[in-house]
């Protein structure tokens, strides 16, 4: 798993070979909103989840999964990106692993995530 509490800043990109990756994990009624690489780790948002995809070890074979529901968030806020920082943000407060931070570089739009954010939390 994802060490969160030394690593609680991820920088990523859009990429969508980051969906394939997680094909098999996703369940019935369950649809990918978006996929980010960072480095050679990813994290896809799904309708009910968040899945971080830690790549381990030199050769990249062994993965770990990490399913975050958003059942489990306490509360989150997004920035946008804007004309001078082209970066978005997202930080979700969850339940018994304190507030994680993801940054979105480029033009990212995270309001439709957010929205199914705000649908499993309110």
């Amino acid at each position: 798993m994802i060490d969160f509490a030394n690593m609680k800043y991820i920088k990523m990109k859009e990429d969508e070979s980051y969906k394939k990756k997680v094909k098999d994990l996703i369940v019935s009624g369950e649809d990918v909103l978006g996929s980010y690489k960072a480095l050679r780790d990813g994290v896809v948002f799904t309708t009910k989840r968040i899945i971080v995809i830690n790549v381990q070890g030199i050769t990249g074979k062994k993965v770990d999964y990490t399913s975050i529901p958003y059942a489990k968030f306490n509360a989150y806020s997004i920035e946008s990106s804007g004309v001078f920082d082209m970066d978005a943000e997202l930080n979700i407060y969850v339940s018994g692993m304190g507030m994680l931070t993801f940054e979105f570089r480029g033009r990212s739009d995270i309001r439709e995530i957010s929205k199914f954010i705000s649908q499993a939390i309110i």
